[in-house]
């Protein structure tokens, strides 16, 4: 019996209804008991209690008063099901993933061609020009040690030594056994040696009286190919090796332990274990260890230089993975040698008629050779290196990739003028080069006015997204369907920006980019627009990390130091393993890529040099115009050159010299009616993005735009964001005044 004592007075009423408005359980009035048989524990009148059937629980069943709390666990046999899987997991695979990938055979089948080809070619070329003259320089040499061979063997030198050890032993009756031996064999060689003679020369001269000029060239040439083997130096092989065998490090499990003590991940009373043998894995061996109880994975990861250095190999030989059954398992790959330094190749781009942009394409491979896919939707991308690291050249592939798909828009900008993204004007809606005005053009702000265009189209398209019809727009996403729709104009749009700081640390318009990209990188993924900066200054003043943060994908060629490495890679990339600044200066376009997929690793980014992006460029060009997408400035649809504080004039001559303040839509109506090539895109925006169109563009001469009492086309009052012309006026003169000077 189980009381429950609820304190306070007892609530009027049937007691049906007390029961059930008191306590979920079945409760019953306890009768008033005579206070003289009253036990001290009983419950009084007026209060309540309640029946608990303890005793009914199955599981209480068996339990008594002072029981163990934690009685020793029962085992159970496992069942059949739990049996199977547990043999699933340990149970290997029949065949290597190679033999069941289908892109993977079709891998190794390109490679036994490539390779086996190369290898014929190799000694076909060195058949004529320098196996046989060094067969025909050989076989004088061959000739007489044939001779000789021979005539030792019929005089049976092989027994001079034990004949002239009888001598001196004075063993006659020996002496005697072994001469009449010799004697013996001496007659029977001498009988071979001749007949052999007399047939060979018989043969010889039949095959040069008789014998066709093929097969005579024939028995010549074996001939003096045997005389040639015969004579050839025992240190100077006749036969070039068309492979350079590298030097094959035999990995034991004594070298294994010996690196781990070296490290400290082993303790006094426990050492590491081997779950599976050592065994060679491609190029390269394959260990996997449990670490000592305690230890972990993330604890080998920051002694790789010492594993590296008690196996005896390169740091950048030892790749080291995660094992997921257990937080102390850890999987190693052991290279033969630095994998980092192999060109990783052309890109396959140079082959390709056209690309998928919504699907993965091939952007490198990795440390084993497989292949690398990357993908560009949904994420913006940071690359960070020091110069001559192949940065730009690991960026402009990604850009290849895009310009093959005719169904995606590229806007690309480079903030140092070099020759590397030149060709780009094939296929580019937008694109600058610098940051130096020139012959009235100023780049920068051409980035300006396409980053405000972009933004504009990125609120358009959330607008225009959440509007469609289920049947096209089911989830309220984009889609491959909508993006190629040209009625809807809505394509996969690719934003580069090559060396970023460039233009984020401009006098005039560096803030107004800087705000214009962190919004871009943020918001627009999720509508097909990417952003792909690239830097060679990630700090916070040429890079600050209001952008750094918006990017989802990091990707850092080699760096100064750890700390910049984190600095690309974000904040904790250092304590997973990920550090730059390990690599080597001869790792041209190798790089650490986080956040593109759920791995992070080593990407041997593939190779396409100018001449191959000039190539891949004319042929996206041609793709472009045979579906009509080629658009902006690829197509000489671009504006014409303007100064770059023309907006300042144009907004003056719109506004009346009776009016002191202005709402900024009316403004923006105004500039489209009044240069509708310019500003004509700005009038299909909402009032409020309007607004924020004309703040930014307007922001960098220090114009601000405030709260205007203004009345509707109603007729009613209304406060909106808007400007005062009298600001717009002193700006103007003042720039007047500056030019004047100059």
């Amino acid at each position: 019996m189980t009381e429950i004592n609820v304190s306070g007075p007892p609530v009027e009423g049937p007691e049906e209804e007390k029961s059930a408005a008191v306590l979920p359980f079945k409760l019953k009035r306890a009768s008033a008991p005579n206070p003289a048989e009253q036990a001290p524990d009983t419950v009084k009148p007026g209060e309540w209690q309640a029946e608990l059937p303890d005793t009914e629980d199955p599981e209480a069943e068996g339990l008594t008063e002072g029981a163990d709390v934690d009685p020793p666990k029962e085992i159970y046999p496992p069942s059949i099901n739990e049996w199977m899987q547990e043999r699933d997991k340990v149970r290997q695979s029949v065949f290597p993933d190679w033999v069941k990938l289908p892109d993977q055979r079709k891998a190794v089948r390109k490679w036994a061609v490539r390779h086996y080809s190369a290898m014929l070619g190799y000694h076909a070329w060195r058949l004529p020009c320098v196996y046989t003259p060094k067969l025909v320089a050989y076989s004088p040499r061959g000739a007489w040690r044939w001779s000789s061979a021979i005539g030792k063997w019929v005089f049976d030198a092989e027994g001079r030594a034990l004949r002239l050890a009888s001598v001196l032993d004075e063993d006659a009756a020996t002496y005697l056994k072994l001469s009449r031996q010799r004697d013996a064999r001496v007659r029977l060689r001498s009988v071979i040696a001749t007949v052999s003679s007399v047939v060979g020369l018989t043969v010889a001269l039949l095959l040069w009286v008789m014998a066709p000029t093929w097969l005579l060239a024939l028995s010549i040439a074996t001939l003096t190919t045997g005389l040639g083997l015969g004579g050839a130096p025992a240190d100077k092989p006749l036969i070039d090796r068309a492979k350079v065998t590298f030097r094959k490090r035999k990995l034991s499990s004594d070298i294994v332990i010996r690196a781990h003590e070296a490290a400290k991940l082993t303790t006094k009373d426990q050492t590491i274990a081997f779950p599976r043998p050592i065994g060679r894995d491609g190029d390269g061996w394959r260990v996997v260890v449990d670490l000592p109880y305690g230890m972990t994975f993330e604890d080998a990861l920051k002694a790789h230089s010492r594993l590296a250095s008690g196996m005896d190999i390169a740091p950048t030989q030892l790749f080291m993975d995660k094992d997921e059954t257990s937080g102390r398992r850890a999987s190693y790959w052991i290279a033969d040698r630095d994998p980092l330094a192999v060109p990783s190749g052309k890109t396959p781009l140079l082959g390709a008629t056209r690309v998928d942009f919504w699907k993965p394409f091939p952007w490198g491979v990795d440390e084993r050779g497989n292949p690398v896919m990357a993908t560009m939707l949904w994420l913006s991308l940071l690359v960070g290196a020091v110069p001559r690291q192949g940065k730009t050249f690991s960026a402009r592939t990604i850009a290849l990739a895009a310009a093959l798909d005719p169904n995606v828009r590229l806007i690309v900008f480079d903030g140092k003028a070099s020759p590397d993204w030149r060709s780009f004007t094939k296929v580019a809606h937008r694109i600058g080069f610098g940051i130096v005005p020139r012959d009235g053009f100023d780049p920068v702000l051409h980035l300006v006015n396409a980053l405000m265009e972009l933004k504009a189209d990125v609120e358009d398209r959330y607008h225009r997204l959440s509007e469609l019809p289920l049947h096209i727009c089911p989830e309220g996403k984009l889609t491959p369907e909508i993006s190629r729709d040209r009625k809807l104009n809505m394509p996969l749009t690719l934003v580069v920006v090559d060396e970023v700081q460039e233009y984020l640390q401009h006098p005039t318009h560096g803030k107004t980019i800087l705000d214009l990209l962190v919004y871009l990188a943020r918001v627009a993924p999720a509508v097909g627009v990417s952003v792909m900066n690239s830097t060679q200054k990630p700090d916070d003043t040429a890079c600050p990390s209001v952008l750094r943060d918006q990017h989802q994908a990091r990707f850092s060629l080699r760096v100064g130091s750890y700390h910049v490495s984190e600095v690309v890679l974000g904040a904790g990339s250092y304590g997973e393993g990920l550090d730059a600044s390990k690599l080597l200066k001869s790792h041209k376009g190798v790089g650490l890529l986080k956040g593109m997929t759920d791995d992070s690793g080593i990407v041997r980014t593939y190779l396409a040099t100018g001449r191959d992006a000039d190539t891949i460029l004319n042929r996206a060009r041609a793709l472009r115009e045979d579906e009509g997408t080629l658009s902006g400035d690829a197509a000489g649809e671009s504006s014409a050159t303007r100064s770059a504080d023309a907006i300042l004039d144009d907004v003056a001559a719109v506004l009346g010299r009776s009016e002191d303040k202005v709402w900024s839509e009316t403004v923006v109506d105004r500039l489209a009616e009044f240069a509708p090539a310019v500003y004509g895109e700005w009038a299909d925006l909402e009032g409020r993005a309007k607004a924020d169109q004309l703040a930014a563009a307007l922001k960098p001469y220090g114009i601000t735009t405030g709260q205007v009492w203004g009345k509707t086309e109603g007729g009613k009052g209304a406060n909106r964001r808007g400007i005062e012309r009298q600001h717009i006026i002193d700006t103007i003169t003042e720039r007047n005044k500056k030019r004047g000077g100059k």
